[in-house]
């Protein structure tokens, strides 16, 4: 894992956003399906998405193992393929596209409370992000912990409290 493979977390009032980066050699049309279409979805995220992806829709995210209690959420903004906006229970979700040499350049966004949970969630988002471009490259390959274990240790390092500036 390099810096550049990384997300990055900062802090913003009393709340934390964890933030991604990657440029795909797709264009924007075809990243947006894979982030709005049930179907791709189950191939890299966390969880399956039940209900309308426009914007004021009302969504439910379903674990397909049982891995966690289902949890509601909310579309606040959907004008594709540029960006999607949710909410996850408590947590918010900004997904920007934009064309960027050859392909796109994806933002992603994860707005939660707990400074705590940075380095899970990091790793977590880290995997399902590296899924998201296999199949976007044609491959689907599934979300394992093995590729989760790969890469926590160097979110725990990133996002060490005792090593990071004031």
């Amino acid at each position: 894992m390099t810096e550049v493979d990384i997300g990055t977390l900062h802090a913003v009032g009393d709340r934390w956003e964890l933030r991604f980066e990657r440029r795909f050699p797709h264009p924007a049309e075809k990243v947006w399906r894979a982030l709005t279409d049930p179907e791709h979805l189950r191939h890299w995220f966390p969880a399956d998405i039940e209900g309308e992806m426009s914007t004021g829709g009302e969504i439910r995210f379903v674990f397909r193992a049982g891995e966690g209690p289902t949890l509601g959420g909310r579309v606040i903004q959907a004008d594709a393929p540029k960006l999607l906006v949710y909410t996850w229970a408590t947590e918010e979700f900004r997904w920007e596209l934009r064309p960027d040499a050859g392909g796109c350049l994806l933002r992603f966004t994860n707005t939660f409370d707990e400074r705590g949970k940075a380095a899970k969630v990091g790793a977590g988002w880290h995997v399902c992000l590296d899924a998201l471009g296999t199949l976007l490259d044609g491959a689907a390959e599934p979300v394992t912990q093995e590729a989760w274990d790969r890469v926590h240790p160097g979110y725990v390092a990133a996002f060490d409290e005792t090593s990071r500036p004031e």
